[in-house]
């Protein structure tokens, strides 16, 4: 594979006039393009095949990931030089850090066993993780502590999104030095109470068992979540950061 060859492509090309446009418009860029990540763009490419591939062509599949990952490198590497940040398409909780994070997008590992992940898609996760710092990775599926033994070999895994239905205590067992968010399900909410939502807050903060290595984030909320069970989210975090804060001063 031609590592070069996409950004001599016709897209990228109109990608970069409407970047021009924007900045000699404004005088600046602002914002990211989600880079989505490398098992997702293999699947965009190859399809379902990809699995087949995986077993029947496995040093094929391993360097094809990393000619994706070396074009990911440079396309975020020429954002980022722009607009001083990444990944804010993926998470926009990464702008609240001094320096903003490197976030990986695995959002397909839900769909690959451990193993597969170790072989395929962490060499590239040790690799970012020593280049870009802070580093992280986007696991919105619900089976994030599936990986957790594995994220755990990620030298410097700085973030973890951790998905809906991720068991948030064992994530923590295995990355005990990890910025875990927890994500929040846009789909449960609709049917919680604002004190079953502040419950469950309460329950997941506690068992990250960090507060500050510890987010709480959800996306995707549409018009018929109310506004009680919105102002719920922000009434939590804001009662246990005064908690922590009181609990700190002692």
């Amino acid at each position: 594979m031609d590592t070069a060859a996409p950004f001599r492509s016709a897209a990228f090309a109109r990608f970069e006039r409407f970047c021009a446009a924007l900045k000699a418009r404004h005088g600046y860029l602002l914002g990211d393009v989600n880079w989505t990540g490398v098992l997702n763009l293999a699947l965009d490419v190859r399809g379902q095949e990809l699995f087949l591939d995986m077993a029947d062509a496995p040093e094929q599949i391993a360097a094809a990931f990393r000619n994706i990952a070396a074009v990911i490198e440079r396309f975020v590497a020429g954002i980022a030089a722009e607009t001083g940040s990444s990944s804010i398409s993926v998470n926009r909780t990464v702008r609240h850090f001094r320096r903003p994070v490197y976030l990986h997008s695995e959002c397909s590992n839900t769909m690959i066993s451990a193993a597969d992940y170790e072989r395929f898609v962490l060499p590239v996760d040790v690799a970012w993780s020593g280049r870009h710092r802070p580093f992280g990775i986007h696991h919105c599926g619900r089976d994030s502590h599936r990986f957790a033994a594995s994220y755990a070999r990620v030298p410097h895994l700085d973030f973890l999104d951790v998905g809906w239905g991720g068991d948030v205590g064992q994530l923590r067992a295995h990355l005990p030095n990890t910025f875990l968010n927890i994500r929040l399900d846009p789909v449960g909410i609709l049917r919680q109470t604002p004190d079953e939502i502040r419950a469950t807050l309460f329950r997941l903060v506690g068992q990250s068992a960090n507060p500050w290595l510890t987010g709480v984030c959800c996306i995707n909320l549409d018009s018929t979540v109310t506004d009680a069970q919105i102002a719920a989210i922000f009434d939590a975090v804001g009662e246990l950061r005064r908690e922590f804060a009181a609990q700190a001063n002692r």
